[in-house]
């Protein structure tokens, strides 16, 4: 099979049910397709205690400089009840000029474009002036623990470095060309608990609502903005995503009351801005009309994920170009959006996005149109050229 057809390279991922962690025969599918291109291919299996082994790949072809990346992840999330499918899901069924399959654009259909591309350009120029790599995952749509982040540091570690890398994650909203992700925004979770005297409902008088400094403490951080925004960052927003008082009871004042926010925060704000301005709006809200401030708490959950921003013209620039040369579009610059392994990546190299249409990842009958994928191959087939001929010029 040649690897020059993203369609047939992406029914063959597709093919594979790995979802997190299993890799499904994924990994071994992609070897098939790289090895007949000249890659040096490895398997690694990062592990952690508390979290599942998982297994990544790490494929280079050259062994000089300039040295770019394209990484991105075969793991998918898991499809539900498969009796909802029209497709079944591992299927790769094509219907009406639809690929159907979990993974379709999120995103084994950027993987199969790039080896598309790079086998094109590798049957009508040779290989590239330089060295490519494949830093791919099964850890992205899981807890992020043992995929791209450990990959890259065992790779930094046997001596790889890189000068740009693009992800292939699906940025487009509504067509190929729309948009390309130059940065994203931060992530920090946190829980606030609040702890007051349990009490009957009747005898309000020898008890403590934490209820009542918590609705204003979640004033305090929902109903000041943040920030406007930036150029190219909108502005900070921090929503409350649960609350809690672990009481079933309705003739009982709860003793404590917990609440969970997320904040998506821009360039203006580090972790350790931020949260010392969240912990000054509550100070000030537990002792708003009290006597004596509420007592609270505020613990930090998870890994924080920062904010970053790509300015590298030579790798924007040429991506900008391939697609207005295929498409005829001018991309918007965009840093919306969750977070992705990039978050990662910007340690080590710049880093930009750009992928499928996003409209159907995660949903029931997930697909792609086999048309974009003719048409994003040709994409990162431009994108080679371009990059490497301004490498080579610089």
């Amino acid at each position: 099979m040649s690897a020059t057809d993203p369609v047939e390279n992406l029914k063959a991922l597709i093919r594979c049910p790995s979802v997190t962690p299993e890799d499904g025969g994924a990994l071994s599918a992609l070897s098939d397709m790289l090895a007949p291109l000249g890659f040096a291919i490895e398997r690694m299996t990062a592990s952690e205690k508390g979290t599942p082994d998982v297994e990544n790949l790490y494929a280079r072809l050259g062994t000089s400089g300039p040295h770019l990346m394209f990484a991105g992840h075969t793991d998918v999330v898991p499809p539900g009840d498969s009796s909802s499918w029209n497709h079944p899901p591992f299927a790769a069924q094509i219907a009406d000029g639809r690929l159907y399959g979990r993974g379709a654009v999120d995103m084994k259909g950027g993987i199969a474009c790039f080896i598309a591309a790079l086998a094109r350009h590798i049957e009508k120029n040779g290989a590239p002036a330089g060295s490519v790599s494949l830093a791919i995952t099964g850890d992205e749509e899981g807890p992020g623990i043992n995929g791209t982040d450990k990959l890259l540091q065992w790779a930094k570690a046997r001596g790889e470095t890189w000068d740009a890398a693009l992800v292939g994650e699906p940025t487009n909203p509504d067509a190929l060309g729309d948009m390309i992700k130059v940065g994203r925004r931060g992530s920090l979770t946190g829980r606030l608990t609040v702890t007051g005297t349990q009490g009957h409902v009747a005898y309000p008088h020898l008890a403590d609502n934490p209820l009542r400094p918590m609705a204003a403490m979640l004033d305090a951080l929902m109903g000041t903005p943040l920030d406007e925004g930036t150029d190219l960052f909108p502005p900070t927003n921090l929503e409350v995503t649960s609350i809690d008082t672990g009481n079933a009871a309705t003739n009982v004042i709860p003793e404590k009351a917990t609440a969970t926010f997320n904040i998506r925060f821009n360039d203006l704000w580090s972790e350790e801005t931020l949260k010392a301005e969240i912990l000054s709006r509550l100070e000030r809200a537990a002792a708003a009309g009290r006597k004596s401030p509420a007592h609270f708490a505020v613990a930090w959950l998870g890994r924080v994920s920062p904010v970053f921003l790509t300015r590298d013209e030579q790798l924007a620039g040429s991506l900008s170009s391939a697609i207005e040369a295929v498409t005829g579009r001018t991309p918007a610059l965009s840093t919306t959006g969750g977070t992705s392994d990039a978050r990662f990546i910007k340690d080590y190299c710049p880093v930009v996005e750009f992928g499928l249409i996003s409209q159907t990842m995660h949903k029931v009958d997930e697909h792609v149109a086999v048309k974009d994928l003719e048409t994003l191959t040709e994409i990162y087939r431009a994108f080679i050229e371009r990059w490497f001929a301004r490498a080579a010029a610089c």
